[in-house]
């Protein structure tokens, strides 16, 4: 009967063995990043900005597309600016009513100074007079009280020459006022980019921070992806990334790690026991270099998933070799538009709702 018990357990035992076998081979998970490795699945994604106007206007024209490219520097919209310029005109005009002013109150001064020095100057003769008793000392308080009159019409003359002049900048502040109003009516790109959203049409009137156009920018292409607490503190910003689009599996895209989140996510407010603690999540974005993004500016899209990968800092300061099909392709020599295959760049477009 032993025996018997025995030969059960050995078969129960080499068919658990066997089972198990047969479940690493087939269906054990195969995805799983080497030692010293994390990844993390994400899409390619790009900050959306919004064209909007500083005024309340009517559209005047719109010169770009959905779809459409855009460098920085170039024009996007223009908004109606009539009446702008008219209120631009007006205070030109009002500038010149003011220099106008400020000009006769100068010549005031210069007046008023050449008043006072023959003030001055017969005040001396008549001090001299006095003296030989030419004349009286009433004549003498005379002149010396029309002297300190010329002087005070002189300091007057200052002030009002300092007013007329202020009133001169006040005027140029207000020209150049709607002449930054007239320069807002155009809307110009600041980074490079590409249209997703054309919001309004030539005609339309739209109130102050109205939106014209939302455009894909093109300069901070990024994938974030989420790692376990376990593996997050071994991620240095600075890194060195890889992203392997669903599109392109066999081509990693070099990145950088710019961002490592403070605090963890997906956590319960107390953790208490060790199975809670392993779902803290941390957040992390690696960034495509710019300078490979422009090379292959006309392809790049957003929206593609893929996989991001990152290696670990070990015990001992040091980082892993990467590992076979994960050394990207040298941004130089990417196969160009009209190539056999995409770039790395290259990814094709599903914007976020």
């Amino acid at each position: 009967m032993s025996r018997k018990i025995s030969t059960v357990l050995v078969v129960a035992v080499l068919a658990a063995f066997m089972g198990y076998a047969i479940w690493k081979v087939l269906f054990a998970p195969s995805n799983l990043p080497p030692e010293g490795f994390a990844l993390g699945n994400g899409r390619i994604e790009a900050d959306l900005v919004d064209v909007s106007t500083r005024l309340a206007a009517r559209v005047s024209d719109i010169m770009v597309r959905e779809g459409d490219l855009v460098q920085p520097g170039d024009t996007l919209a223009v908004m109606d600016t009539a009446e702008l310029m008219a209120q631009k005109r007006r205070a030109e005009a009002a500038v010149g009513s003011a220099k106008a002013a400020a000009a006769v109150a100068r010549a005031g001064v210069i007046q008023a100074e050449a008043e006072l020095a023959l003030s001055q100057t017969n005040l001396a003769r008549s001090e001299t007079l006095f003296k030989r008793a030419v004349i009286s000392r009433e004549e003498l308080d005379i002149q010396r009280t029309e002297t300190q009159v010329s002087d005070s019409r002189l300091v007057a003359a200052h002030a009002e020459s300092l007013a007329k002049q202020r009133a001169v900048d006040a005027e140029v502040a207000a020209q150049q006022e709607i002449e930054a109003r007239i320069d807002d009516s155009t809307l110009y790109a600041t980074q490079a980019g590409r249209v997703l959203y054309r919001l309004a049409q030539p005609g339309e009137v739209l109130g102050s921070g109205g939106k014209v156009l939302t455009l894909v920018s093109l300069g901070d292409v990024y994938m974030e992806f989420f790692l376990p607490a376990s593996a997050a503190p071994k991620v240095r910003l600075g890194d060195e990334a890889r992203i392997v689009a669903d599109i392109m599996p066999d081509m990693a895209i070099p990145a950088v790690v710019s961002f490592v989140a403070p605090e963890a996510q997906f956590t319960p407010k107390q953790v208490e026991t060790i199975e809670e603690r392993e779902s803290l999540m941390f957040r992390v974005r690696v960034r495509i270099p710019q300078e490979l993004i422009m090379s292959r500016l006309s392809q790049v899209k957003t929206g593609v998933r893929g996989v991001a990968w990152v290696r670990l800092v070990g015990s001992d300061g040091t980082l892993p070799d990467w590992p076979e099909g994960l050394t990207p392709p040298v941004a130089s020599v990417l196969p160009g538009p009209t190539g056999s295959s995409a770039s790395a760049a290259e990814v094709s477009e599903e914007p976020d709702k």
